[in-house]
């Protein structure tokens, strides 16, 4: 896997996804923080920036289809986020809280950092169902007219925002509050850790803690490093080609 100074962890993983295995080892933030370099990243972590890229070079040159979610069409990656991520969060967060609620009742006394982790999870679970929604219902319907823009040849779609940067700006502020509220999870979880009074119950919901982190670092990065700049890029691009279309008074 050939590196350049240049290229963001986003660059990286959007075009094999599988480094973002390599940047889960080092502590590295792909999604939220993926648009630091390399050398910026490792700075900031304390970690050895020749290891990071000898584990990258290390990766074989096979990319399956799956994979490669940077060489799909736009409005197909939007219906995968949707039919996957968003499913998954509508899904699994109501299941995390109730394991949330019964592990901090049976718990709570001897695991006073149960009720903070409750706290955020009930917070994260209201934001993230509204954002889904905002997405669903405003963004995602914008980026698929822009592909049947350019397929058409026509002029860009007219929005309620304006111009796509208005409300993505919007959904990477909140893909960051996001992944800070995971963050704080994890460490008062102790990066997942089960205590040694744990039930059956905490065993759940610390895995299912775990698999959710997992998921979010994927959706946000599919739509912060791949949907978002390649909408961008497609509005510019149908914006500048219908003004230089336009007749010289």
């Amino acid at each position: 896997m050939e590196i350049q100074n240049e290229q963001t962890i986003g660059q990286i993983v959007a075009m094999d996804y599988r480094a973002a295995t390599v940047f889960q080892e080092f502590g590295l933030d792909f999604c939220c923080g993926g648009n630091k370099t390399i050398n910026e990243a490792t700075t900031a972590n304390n970690v050895d920036t020749e290891d990071v890229k000898r584990a990258l070079q290390n990766l074989d040159n096979s990319i399956s289809e799956e994979q490669n979610y940077n060489a799909w069409s736009l409005d197909f990656l939007v219906d995968y986020i949707i039919n996957n991520h968003h499913k998954y969060c509508r899904v699994k967060l109501p299941e995390i809280n109730m394991y949330a609620k019964k592990v901090l009742q049976a718990h709570g006394a001897n695991h006073p950092e149960l009720e903070e982790l409750y706290y955020e999870l009930v917070k994260l679970y209201s934001e993230i169902i509204q954002h889904l929604d905002d997405e669903e219902n405003m963004l995602f319907p914008y980026v698929k007219s822009l592909v049947e823009a350019k397929k058409n040849r026509e002029l860009p779609p007219a929005s309620d925002f304006g111009m796509a940067a208005h409300p993505i700006s919007m959904m990477e502020e909140e893909h960051d509050e996001a992944g800070e509220a995971m963050a704080k999870i994890r460490r008062l979880s102790d990066d997942f850790t089960l205590p040694d009074d744990a039930c059956a119950t905490y065993r759940v919901l610390y895995e299912n803690l775990e698999a959710f982190e997992k998921d979010l670092h994927k959706h946000v990065h599919l739509e912060n490093n791949i949907l978002f700049p390649k909408a961008l890029e497609m509005e510019r691009q149908l914006n500048n080609h219908s003004n230089s279309n336009m007749p010289t008074i």
